[in-house]
């Protein structure tokens, strides 16, 4: 949003630029082509396309400066074919191609990135002479390295005669853009040791390069260069170097360099220190400093909003999402795509999951884009909303919208969790179409969905067909053995990932400890457990607590898991609890189960799991007014058992049942054909009987 004192401005300058064309006009002056030239270049600079075109073609007399100044105008408009069109008619009319030509040209085709445009340009300054001119091979080489032609670049620069500021800045930003830290570094070396000026536009593109622990020192070395050379208050560069001190982790340098630019900041300072604090997990400063600069007279823009709301998924600051909700209805934001897209996904991932107010932002766009369609399906699929996750995949379809590796891991997720073959069958038919099945989260998602369905063969032609360069894929093959009851392949895979020298993270350590619960090897998962973070550089998670509590419960040694839950580094939580919950139950403990289920009475009151799991151990037992207790309790606290579901699929179409169900609409012919069934497993099981008591009669007559 263009504040109003720019607004006014632009208003009058455009007020001033009619009254002297209107004075032009009047006393004759329009003839002369400096006068036009200038009234011409004010049109373009208020950005008034209709009127600049209007006075060139009444224009009585042009020249270059005219020709050019429309090319200019037309490139800085982001307008390249009208500005090519111009070109051909001045080049039809006579007029020789100079270097500002070439100059504008070029910016446009640099920033079009229509490399075929850029080579047809670059054979005209090469037949006219053009080459070595460094004005035009400046604007040469920033074409190639913008359209990364880095090689291209470089002999551009190799020709031009006499390199200036200019030229040097392109090349060390076409290979700063690459993130070749190592050449643009040796450049700007280059470019010291013959002596040429630096400039702001020399350091601002090698700041962004810095941007982990290891650079903090060259961080510092190049602030020093910044300060020797004049370039401190800078307003780029105090930008530059606030982002770049933040990404180091030297928060107290970034804070210092904004102190310091107290009278040159604009918004971009205040969001690259905003960046800063929430980069660094400070968002107690960031909402600070979200106030301040409001009180200073900056209003936020689509970049502070996006930044700040990303950051309010935690319990403790929820309250403030929802507070910056309010506060961009208020400022009338609530149609922007980027923040609508970043509340989406601020109540998704937040503590409280609230998918109910992410589905009405969603629903209260006009226009949604990719990322909209892709977080609500995400959402949908993680929350358990499987078959409304389908149905908007489907709209997302319809909708002719792009879909991307995202869209197809989240549907693929949902088919699996809802076992539908058919439907994860189609869309993989749909992710090879689109070209996207080796992508490595696609990938996964397939080797999962054919896991769950119980087509382990086609799980594993997935992972092989699929890049295996990171665990993810790996990670995913492994759970599928794990849940088929073939564990000792999936260890097999986690030492074939070993050897492979794959990079192994949290996720690998819970699939190996699972494949070690479900075939009892006891020790060897102790010893993965313990040897996670010394060897593979993993720190053990809550997680695997779980996956070892798990470990020792099935092989009945309690004593040894709750040893485990004591000696953990950290409070455990409801999963480790239920888990050994479920591992007491196994053993048959009631003494031990009481106190864990205490635990999570305390934790999760309205959990109805623990509250059946307590009951039904004390039924087992035959306590039966510790059984009532439990009931009475569960009735005291309005808990509720949730019934579980059983589902087949259909032709597409997935029927889900709980027990007793009379719901359905084929319900009637459902049940009876299941009593014609049930007739007839009566009727096979009374004539085995009586063939059974024949074979008897025969055998004892046989004896007599």
């Amino acid at each position: 949003m263009r504040p109003l004192s720019a607004v006014g401005t632009s208003f009058r300058a455009l007020a001033n630029l009619l009254l002297n064309h209107s004075l032009a006009v009047k006393l004759g002056t329009i003839a002369d082509v400096y006068t036009c030239n200038n009234i011409l270049n004010g049109y373009w600079k208020c950005k008034e396309l209709r009127s600049a075109d209007v006075l060139f073609d009444e224009m009585p007399m042009r020249d270059s400066v005219s020709w050019n100044t429309m090319i200019a105008g037309h490139i800085n408009c982001g307008n390249l074919e009208a500005s090519w069109d111009v070109l051909r008619c001045m080049r039809s009319c006579g007029f020789e191609l100079d270097r500002y030509t070439f100059g504008s040209m070029l910016k446009g085709i640099a920033f079009a990135g229509m490399f075929h445009l850029g080579q047809q340009v670059h054979s005209i300054i090469i037949k006219m002479g053009y080459a070595e001119n460094v004005y035009a091979g400046s604007a040469l080489l920033d074409m190639y390295a913008k359209c990364e032609k880095l090689e291209d670049a470089y002999l551009s620069f190799l020709s031009i005669s006499k390199h200036n500021t200019v030229s040097w800045n392109a090349m060390i930003n076409g290979y700063a853009q690459a993130g070749d830290r190592e050449t643009a570094f040796w450049l700007l070396d280059c470019m010291e040791q013959e002596g040429e000026k630096v400039d702001d536009g020399t350091y601002a593109p090698l700041l962004p390069l810095l941007d982990d622990a290891d650079f903090c020192n060259l961080t510092s070395q190049l602030h020093g260069k910044i300060i020797k050379h004049g370039l401190e208050l800078v307003n780029t560069m105090c930008n530059a170097l606030i982002t770049s001190y933040s990404k180091c982790g030297s928060l107290d340098d970034a804070k210092r360099i904004f102190d310091s630019s107290a009278g040159i900041r604009d918004l971009v300072t205040w969001n690259s220190l905003l960046a800063a604090y929430l980069l660094r997990s400070q968002e107690d400063l960031a909402f600070k400093l979200l106030i301040d600069m409001q009180e200073h007279g900056f209003e936020p823009d689509l970049y502070s909003y996006t930044s700040i709301i990303s950051a309010c998924f935690n319990e403790n600051i929820s309250n403030n999402g929802r507070s910056l909700h309010g506060l961009v209805i208020k400022r009338g934001f609530e149609q922007s795509v980027p923040i609508s897209n970043a509340l989406i996904s601020m109540y998704l991932k937040s503590d409280y999951g609230s998918m109910k107010e992410a589905l009405c932002i969603f629903e209260s766009l006009e226009f949604k884009d990719r990322v909209s369609w892709n977080s609500i399906l995400t959402g949908l699929s993680q929350t358990g909303s499987s078959e409304d996750a389908v149905k908007s995949f489907l709209h997302m379809r319809s909708a002719a919208m792009d879909i991307d590796h995202y869209s197809f891991s989240a549907v693929l997720r949902s088919c699996s969790d809802l076992a539908t073959f058919q439907l994860g069958q189609q869309i993989h038919v749909l992710a090879l179409k689109y070209g996207l099945e080796s992508n490595e989260f696609v990938s996964s998602s397939l080797i999962f969905m054919y896991s769950k369905c119980g087509i382990i063969e086609d799980a594993r032609r997935s992972f092989e067909e699929a890049s295996k360069n990171s665990s993810i894929t790996w990670n995913a093959l492994m759970f599928g053995y794990a849940q088929h009851g073939q564990c000792n392949v999936a260890l097999d895979l986690f030492f074939l990932m070993e050897e492979k020298k794959v990079k192994m993270d949290h996720i690998t350590f819970v699939a190996v400890l699972t494949a070690c619960s479900h075939i009892g090897l006891v020790e060897q998962g102790c010893k993965f457990l313990r040897c996670m973070e010394s060897d593979y550089g993993v720190p053990p998670r809550m997680e695997h607590y779980a996956c070892a509590v798990d470990l020792y419960g099935r092989s009945g040694r309690l004593e040894e898991a709750k040893a485990l839950i004591e000696e953990m580094p950290f409070k455990p939580d409801t999963t480790v609890w239920k888990t050994f919950l479920g591992a007491c139950r196994s053993c048959g403990n009631i003494e031990l189960a009481c106190q864990v289920a205490g635990h999570l009475l305390e934790m999760e009151p309205e959990e109805h799991c623990t509250y059946v799991l307590l009951s039904n151990m004390y039924g087992n037992l035959m306590r039966w007014d510790e059984k009532a207790k439990v009931k009475r309790l569960m009735k005291e606290r309005g808990v509720k058992k949730v019934p579980g579901w059983s589902w087949i699929e259909v032709n597409n179409n997935v029927h889900a049942f709980i027990a007793q169900d009379h719901s359905h609409p084929s319900c009637q012919q459902i049940y009876f054909l299941l009593e014609v069934l049930l007739e007839e497993i009566t009727r096979m099981e009374d004539a085995d009987g009586f063939k059974s008591f024949l074979e008897q009669e025969e055998l004892s007559y046989a004896n007599a």
